[in-house]
Parts: structure tokens; sequence; C-alpha cells
């Protein structure tokens, strides 16, 4: 859970967007034992959150992901922790893709935005 801890901190530096972290431990089938899901308002604001996040780990956790996927065209970025996966979308692909709600069985937890 620190691992996901400091993934959010990094989220909030740069005002990552309506924060969900859902816990997958205990489902059949899951690939990770989180996901947090975040957005940015912007491509280059997807892009600071996904170094933020990556510096955050690294600084504090000596954390780094195995593989960060999406950067190119930063509509999601999808970074794997193995023990957790970050997902910063913009707000449309977020809206489409609707991660939050693959697992029903999943236990959602909604963390404040800071503003």
């Amino acid at each position: 859970m620190e691992l996901v801890n400091t993934i959010i901190k990094g989220i909030q530096e740069k005002k990552g967007q309506h924060i969900v972290v859902c816990d997958l431990q205990g489902i059949d089938g899951a690939i990770t034992n989180y996901f947090v899901i975040c957005h940015g308002n912007s491509p280059a604001q997807v892009e600071a959150i996904t170094e933020s996040v990556g510096e955050m780990a690294r600084k504090e956790l000596g954390e780094k992901p195995s593989q960060v996927a999406g950067l190119e065209n930063a509509q999601w970025v999808a970074m794997d922790y193995g023990d957790a996966m970050v997902h910063i979308f913009l707000p449309d692909e977020r809206q489409y893709y609707d991660l939050e709600h693959l697992w029903d069985d999943a236990n959602l937890t909604e963390v404040p935005d800071l503003d």
C-alpha cells in the first residue's frame, strides 16, 4: 500500500484529477493488486503526471516501472509497477474505457482532489 500512496502523491503533485484506487487483491485473473486511475486535462498534463509518479516512486521507494506505455500521444499512459498499475488518461479516453468498472467485485476508493 506504500507504493499506492506514493503513486497518489505523485499524481496530486501535478494536479491529476478524480483519483480512484481499485483493490484487485483476491480477484481471480487480476494481473496486479491495484489499479490507480486518474486523468489530466491535456496531453502535457498527462505527461507531467507520468513523470511526477515515476520520480516520486524512484526517490521515495527506489521503485521503477517495468514498463511505461502510451507516452507517444499521452491520451492514456499505463505504468506497470508489478503490484500496482497506474493509468493516466485524458477525460474522454477515461470515460470510454471505464477501467474502474471492469471488475464488479473490486473495492474502489476515491481520493478527493486537492483543490
